[in-house]
């Protein structure tokens, strides 16, 4: 059996704290709906790691310097694998035309849905460890195969369009058109009825939520490689968790030039797996016990190799040219004139530039200009789509005939 080395009182008080800082966060520093720019993300993402260190240094006056380095290796793990979880992300954002001024409410309500799904996920995972033993051997395995086919697979574009939650919600929710500033939920009235609707903000935060699921199976497994004390496992991922939306902000605009850090993950993930198997032994081989101040050592030195490589050598401009041709979903019909927009000939019937009212926060600040924004007037389709479909959605657009009568008269 597993035991945790926090009381229940610490359990409380360390949660009480998380719920503090959130409220702080989003209350205080986060109330109105704007830009984060890279000076203010460079600062939270200090403020999160220096409070992450100062909860390590407070594991090691409370139990010592052995829980101390697992929590640090927990949490460098887990801050490793975000860096390039964050790419998926921005992909989503850009596929969904996120305005930056509302991305980190996206990613606030993201990161609450995540805590609650890696706490869920690692009850049971220790669950099935204490019941089953030989479950270490799975993920042991899991964990060696993952990471040797991140070290041989080729990059894959990233597809939004086939997440689960988008295709679901479009069928299932009902969705207004357009973006409603920064609420997931509107009240619209559709025949002289009040109807409640999501908002494509709505799908952008289930799209996160899901990819976040995924990068959890890699992640949670990886710190069981380090801990198995649930009080370690959860406070490292909680604490790398919390900076995510700060690094975020940081990196977005130079992930692209990591272009060797999954190699560097796909190590990592190896060695974790790796020295899960031979923690546990296998049939001719006694277990064998990594001092967890070793494995610390090569986990960071690994990640830093990484990057230090991608940033010396050419960058793979994969990454950047799949950003670059991601094209708006169809699932926006009408987009506020303040966001950028990424169409090809095929996705839209007739796009011209005009001025339109802003239908969204009269706070928020068009970067490009006042006369810079693009509204598609017919709304956006996909390559061999009806258009028809989404007339169950906000039905608030003129007809693509009437428009091209206009646009050519």
């Amino acid at each position: 059996m597993f035991h945790s080395v926090g009381s229940p009182a610490l359990w409380v008080v360390f949660l009480v704290g998380i719920g503090v800082l959130l409220a702080i966060d989003l209350g205080l520093f986060h109330r109105q709906a704007r830009t984060v720019t890279t000076r203010e993300a460079l600062i939270w993402s200090c403020v999160w790691v220096a409070l992450s260190l100062c909860f390590n240094g407070l594991v090691y006056l409370w139990f010592g310097s052995e829980r101390a380095l697992e929590f640090l290796s927990a949490y460098v793990i887990e801050k490793s694998l975000s860096v390039d979880n964050l790419f998926v992300f921005i992909v989503i954002f850009r596929y969904m035309d996120v305005r930056q001024a509302v991305m980190h409410r996206v990613l606030f309500a993201g990161i609450l849905g995540a805590l609650i799904l890696r706490g869920v996920f690692i009850v049971v995972g220790i669950g099935l460890i204490e019941t089953f033993s030989w479950t270490l051997y799975i993920f042991g395995l899991f964990l060696l195969v993952t990471g040797v086919k991140l070290l041989f697979a080729e990059d894959d574009d990233v597809d939004p369009s086939g997440n689960l939650a988008y295709r679901l919600a479009r069928k299932v929710l009902p969705l207004t058109r357009r973006y409603h500033g920064s609420k997931f939920f509107v009240r619209e009235t559709v025949q002289g009825v009040g109807k409640l609707h999501a908002t494509p903000l709505l799908i952008v935060l289930l799209m996160i939520e899901t990819s976040d699921v995924v990068f959890a199976l890699d992640s949670i497994p990886a710190v069981f490689g380090i801990s198995r004390d649930p009080f370690i496992v959860f406070t490292s991922n909680v604490c790398a968790v919390l900076g995510l939306r700060a690094m975020f902000f940081l990196l977005q605009n130079v992930l692209d030039k990591f272009a060797y850090l999954k190699y560097g993950l796909g190590l990592v993930l190896a060695y974790i797996g790796a020295k899960m198997l031979l923690a546990e032994g296998l049939i001719v081989i006694e277990p064998i016990h990594i001092p967890i101040g070793v494995s610390l050592g090569i986990v960071a030195g690994l990640i830093s190799a990484s990057m230090v490589v991608s940033l010396l050598a050419p960058p793979d401009p994969k990454h950047q040219e799949v950003l670059d041709n991601t094209d708006a979903a169809s699932l926006i019909a009408q987009v506020p004139i303040d966001a950028s927009l990424t169409t090809t000939n095929t996705d839209v019937v007739l796009v011209r530039k005009t001025r339109h009212p802003r239908s969204d926060d009269s706070s928020s600040v068009d970067e490009a200009g006042p006369d810079s924004g693009i509204l598609l007037d017919s709304g956006l389709v996909e390559p061999g789509m009806d258009s028809g479909l989404d007339s169950g959605l906000d039905s608030g657009m003129a007809e693509p005939s009437s428009k091209a009568e206009e646009a050519s008269g």
